[in-house]
């Protein structure tokens, strides 16, 4: 059976919410953040060398990198679920916003917690043009999410299964004021009132409110 070796409040969350659309029998290895640090335990890092989740075993495999799990899932057990082929008009824009989760907007987001961790002032070059950035990625979603109500277009894709973390979840390490992105807001409560998304993040946290 596929194991998913969890972390909480971490990318992980992906892996078992496409797990749960796919409805791929697993069984999940549950970690806690150190209280102090928030960083991963120990037994994480024995498991895989960068200490980091998801990682996910599958018999004789061992994979990393939330990504490139999401991708092994679904070409091994997805059966063309949740993915959109090469001859579909909205592929280009299923390969575009599956990468641009963890391509652009997680980063942004990392870049701008560890700086404005670091106590710069908001007018401190590196933290305004961090801040800057992130305000573009996020209009960018917000004007692509005008005229579809998914990121790859009329279907739910793991386009959004890759992106919602970074703009729920992500908020206990940094939260981000996305009221001047009405289009992000209704894309998130859409995604909200999926059963099998509210099935997953109960799985994951039981009990966590996330801003949707």
């Amino acid at each position: 059976m596929l194991t998913v070796h969890h972390l909480g409040v971490s990318q992980s969350e992906r892996i078992v919410w496409l797990c749960e659309e796919l409805a791929i029998p697993y069984q999940l290895v549950r970690y806690a953040r150190d209280p102090v640090t928030r960083l991963a335990p120990e037994a994480l890092r024995q498991l895989h060398p960068l200490g980091a989740a998801p990682v996910i075993e599958d018999g004789d495999t061992m994979l990393g990198e939330s990504a490139a799990i999401v991708e092994y899932l679904l070409t091994k057990f997805g059966d063309g679920r949740l993915q959109i082929g090469p001859d579909h008009a909205d592929y280009p824009h299923y390969l575009y916003w599956f990468h641009f989760a963890n391509g652009n907007l997680q980063p942004i987001i990392l870049r701008y917690m560890t700086l404005a961790r670091a106590g710069l002032p908001v007018d401190h070059p590196a933290l305004a043009s961090t801040m800057g950035r992130l305000q573009v990625a996020l209009d960018t979603m917000d004007k692509h999410l005008v005229a579809r109500p998914y990121l790859a277009g009329d279907a739910f894709t793991a386009a959004d299964i890759m992106t919602v973390f970074s703009l729920t979840t992500m908020g206990v390490f940094q939260p981000i004021d996305l009221t001047p992105y009405p289009h992000i807001q209704a894309y998130l409560a859409r995604i909200g009132e999926r059963p099998v998304y509210q099935r997953a993040m109960e799985i994951c946290e039981p009990g966590m409110v996330r801003e949707l």
